[in-house]
């Protein structure tokens, strides 16, 4: 009963993330299919948001949880459906058969460092360092 708990709480924090996900889609894209002369700005958007979120809530979550499922919940199942390596993927993929390897070259560095960065803001903010 315990795993099946758990992942009922992956579930509903996917669900939530997914929605999220979305949500920052239709803000930031209008939520219009992308080209491959578009910069995917909100895969960006949201693979950062969900790094600063991370960096604040895993030493939190690692420190002291009352709550076993919080990590699979928040973590595991907000997060993941929130942020998106497949889409980073393929966009950067299409961005290359396309010819234009310098912006996915410009993607993929701001990504990785932008994703960076955000974790040790949210580490600062959650005020604690991973054991």
């Amino acid at each position: 009963m315990g795993q099946f708990r758990t992942l009922a709480y992956i579930a509903a924090g996917g669900i939530i993330g997914s929605l999220g996900r979305f949500g920052i889609d239709v803000l930031v894209a209008g939520n219009l299919p992308l080209t491959p002369q578009d910069f995917p700005i909100s895969t960006l958007v949201v693979n950062v948001l969900g790094c600063l979120a991370i960096g604040i809530l895993a030493p939190l979550l690692l420190a002291r949880s009352n709550w076993t499922n919080a990590r699979p919940f928040l973590i595991t199942g907000i997060l993941g459906g929130f942020t998106t390596f497949s889409a980073l993927a393929v966009q950067s993929g299409i961005m290359l058969l396309d010819g234009q390897a310098w912006r996915a070259t410009i993607y993929l560095l701001a990504t990785l460092a932008g994703g960076l960065l955000a974790v040790r803001l949210g580490m600062l903010i959650s005020n604690r360092q991973p054991q």
